[in-house]
């Protein structure tokens, strides 16, 4: 029987052959000549490559046409020198840095826009956050916040969030009240001082807007299960940290990037 590899297989051996080489997305769609976007298609099994554009990753990753479209292929038989490991290390790596001030600020209009809503407690917060810095990342490729999120059941979770609330409640920024919602105990928060605009620019505050339009009119278990859904979530092991490059592979509703595999080929 004659094999035949599929686009999801080349696509599957590109990705672990730029992993291998410890190239970002980024630097790899440069090198070859296409758009991030159309490389992120292409890692997904949904655009083909022709064999002008195969040639060019062959080049650049290091392999042979036989060797990666045959049944047998392994990374073990591509050969990574010493030259090649070295300079492969301009990846740019995705390491969020929190920036305390601007989190809170962000908290703090998010607060002002929805603490009056009675859906909104923690859960609900939580996934606005998670949103807006996730949302803010795919289509700019720069932190908004620079949280850490956490895969925990009941979906994503910022990390140190209870640290840097308390000091909020010490410095009178916000408030914190216990009650229930729809029967089930519920924590919310209430702004007690006017978030500052003048640092968020202007794409930033029009992603927390549009996540806030969209999300803070649903239910806890609504936006937790919508949350689940996300491939940022999806891939990531129960109690881990999630990467922010997995918003790369986000596919609709949930990404909010054009990824048309058209636009460049």
């Amino acid at each position: 029987m004659v094999f035949k590899i599929s686009q999801v297989q080349i696509g599957q051996r590109i990705m672990e052959l730029r992993k291998r080489k410890q190239f970002s997305q980024e630097d790899l769609s440069k090198l070859v000549g296409i758009s991030r976007s159309s490389l992120t298609q292409v890692e997904l099994g949904k655009r083909s490559l022709n064999i002008i554009e195969l040639q060019k990753f062959s080049q650049v990753l290091g392999f042979s046409l036989d060797n990666f479209m045959s049944e047998d292929f392994s990374l073990e038989d591509i050969q990574f020198s010493e030259i090649e490991k070295k300079d492969s290390t301009v990846e740019r790596i995705s390491v969020p840095f929190l920036e305390i001030g601007k989190f809170k600020n962000i908290l703090l209009y998010i607060l002002e826009r929805c603490a009056g809503k009675p859906n909104v407690g923690e859960t609900v917060l939580y996934k606005l956050l998670y949103f807006s810095d996730f949302n803010y990342y795919e289509l700019y490729e720069e932190h908004l916040t620079g949280a850490t999120y956490r895969k925990l059941p009941y979906g994503p979770v910022p990390q140190n969030l209870d640290v840097i609330i308390e000091n909020m409640i010490v410095n009178n920024q916000v408030q914190r009240f216990k009650t229930t919602y729809h029967g089930y105990p519920q924590t919310r928060y209430l702004p007690l001082e006017k978030s500052n605009l003048t640092q968020l620019k202007a794409s930033e505050k029009e992603v927390i807007d549009r996540v806030i339009e969209q999300m803070s009119d649903w239910s806890a278990s609504a936006v937790s299960n919508y949350s689940h859904k996300d491939i940022p979530w999806l891939a990531s092991k129960e109690g881990e940290d999630i990467n922010y490059e997995l918003a790369f592979y986000r596919e609709a509703p949930f990404s909010v990037r054009n990824y048309d595999e058209n636009v460049e080929l």
